[in-house]
């Protein structure tokens, strides 16, 4: 592989899991409060679906979000019928990405929301802060380091997706091929050092996105 195929590759599947993880922030941020400081009617079955993509095949999970988004499918027949499509596109990659890498993000937000001392907040609606006012100037600041580590390891998942983007988006070199998926492909084709060369630089992106969010979680 050359220099320039091998960068090609790298950035591409970084900023497909950068905005992956941009994608999931907001919700994922919401369930992890919605989870944290929230009682409500199917509460553990809303728990279970978001875990969901952490114990099933990744295979599977791709399989969903191909009858989901595909053509025939649900949301896929109506972003059809407006001229988008998402399977076998960069979209799909990123979506994949985006599912996979969401529960670790509300895994490790929820924990930060319920550690934060619940008498801070208390203070301020004591001061006339209204509810938004007091998530966005107390309570997210307070959890905003495991937001962030969660957000760090989304992204080393997504960096890392191989058995769902495989389903929705193959590996179309130049279009959707990613760090993962470069890998199975070189090794089935026999190309050792190419596998190689991607392999390592896997690593060190997911090295450095893993070891910053360890940082932030010792630092809590």
């Amino acid at each position: 592989m050359s220099g320039a195929s091998l960068w090609q590759v790298a950035s591409f599947t970084a900023l497909a899991a950068l905005v992956a993880t941009g994608l999931m922030l907001v919700p994922g941020v919401g369930l992890a409060w919605l989870l944290a400081r929230r009682r409500f009617p199917g509460k553990a079955i809303v728990e279970t679906l978001i875990s969901l993509p952490l114990v099933i095949p990744p295979v599977a999970t791709g399989l969903l979000l191909l009858w989901t988004f595909g053509r025939r499918g649900p949301v896929g027949s109506l972003l059809e019928r407006v001229g988008v499509e998402v399977m076998f596109t960069p979209a799909a990659v990123v979506l994949a990405m985006s599912v996979m890498g969401l529960p670790l993000l509300v895994r490790n937000a929820r924990t930060g929301f319920e550690q934060v001392t619940r008498r801070y907040e208390q203070m301020a609606e004591t001061l006339g802060a209204g509810p938004w006012r007091v998530f966005t100037t107390v309570t997210l600041p307070l959890a905003s380091r495991s937001i962030l580590a969660g957000a760090l390891l989304g992204f080393s998942r997504a960096l890392g997706e191989f058995g769902a983007t495989m389903v929705v988006a193959g590996s179309i070199p130049g279009r959707t091929r990613t760090l993962a998926v470069g890998i199975y492909s070189a090794t089935e084709a026999g190309h050792d050092s190419e596998a190689v060369a991607l392999l390592v630089v896997s690593v060190a992106i997911a090295f450095g996105a893993v070891l910053a969010s360890n940082r932030l979680a010792e630092a809590r």
